[in-house]
């Protein structure tokens, strides 16, 4: 009986194209799905005749009461070396391989700068009002020479955000738990003294943080309060470090000048989500990772992955060593 492989969250419809299937194509069918399953009712019945599945990032987890559910399943691949949403003991326990792939930091480093210029410079507003016959000229851009950015995180994105910033000629400060003089010496920037020096400090503020118990709403109401009103704060990393009532309410009180957003708390985000209308928020589809060198990599190495594991020597497991 042939194999049946689900393609999860393919959007775009691009997963076939992205990458080159015909090593896994004569004993495996593959299967997009463009619309995303909401809830483990709708991922049962949609994956129930499934026995591999190709998923992106953390946007659906595989708990062990849905696992229960999948009792053909036996394989799935994962984008990214790192995955906090599936269960993997209970993986292990129904016999279901677990594979991840590499992952570029680039396209996040890239989008950060692309929401953060588009929030100094009103390209939104002004672009708009360009096409449709608006004012000529109705912002005044905020500068970044000379401005101070402030980085909540300095690994492998926040260090290469920080590059660009120094590039621009932006003072750069970063602050994380585990930050040291010697690493931010390394990159080139200022050791910041405190989370809250850096917030009443920065004129821009970009979180890059892996999501954790100490992380998760690092950023909340009173910490919110202490950006300038002429400030701007950006998040690509995850949604749930910033207290999105908070970040909203910050938003239509008009006490930070904006903010561009790529998480969310429910991804997709649903139609009437208040994050849709905001005012002040440049905001896009969680777009950080997704570009073409990045889907290359993604699809080509669950190829991969899909091979090895039929000839019985599956590469890059997870839970990684």
């Amino acid at each position: 009986m042939r194999l049946r492989c689900a393609v999860l969250d393919d959007f775009q419809q691009v997963a076939k194209e992205a990458a080159d299937w015909s090593s896994v194509t004569g004993e495996v069918d593959v299967v997009s799905f463009d619309a995303h399953l909401p809830d483990e009712d709708a991922l049962a019945a949609a994956l129930a005749d499934f026995d591999i599945v190709v998923t992106l990032r953390e946007r659906v987890a595989f708990p062990g009461s849905l696992l229960t559910r999948l009792p053909r399943l036996r394989l799935i691949v994962a984008s990214g070396m790192r995955n906090s949403v599936i269960d993997y003991a209970a993986a292990e326990a129904h016999g279901v391989t677990v594979c991840g792939t590499a992952s570029s930091s680039a396209p996040p480093v890239e989008l950060t700068w692309a929401l953060l210029l588009g929030l100094a410079r009103g390209l939104v507003r002004e672009s708009n009002g360009l096409r449709e016959g608006g004012p000529w000229q109705q912002t005044v851009g905020a500068d970044l020479h000379d401005r101070r950015l402030g980085l909540l995180g300095l690994g492998k994105i926040g260090s290469r955000v920080a590059q660009v910033g120094l590039a621009f000629g932006m003072r750069v400060s970063a602050w994380s738990q585990n930050l040291t003089r010697e690493r931010a010496d390394e990159v080139g920037v200022e050791l910041a003294p405190s989370r809250e020096e850096l917030l009443r400090t920065a004129d821009f503020v970009s979180v890059h943080l892996a999501l954790g118990e100490r992380t998760r709403g690092l950023l909340g109401p009173a910490e919110l309060t202490l950006l300038k009103p002429t400030a701007y704060l950006v998040n690509t990393s995850r949604a749930a470090i910033v207290d999105q009532d908070a970040l909203l309410a910050a938003l239509h009180e008009g006490r930070i000048a904006g903010a561009g957003v790529d998480v969310f708390d429910t991804e997709p985000l649903p139609a009437g989500h208040p994050m849709r209308t905001a005012p002040r928020l440049l905001a896009t589809p969680h777009l950080g990772y997704v570009s073409q060198a990045n889907y290359a990599t993604y699809y080509g190495q669950a190829v991969e992955a899909i091979r090895s594991y039929l000839a019985g020597s599956p590469v890059r497991r997870l839970p990684a060593p």
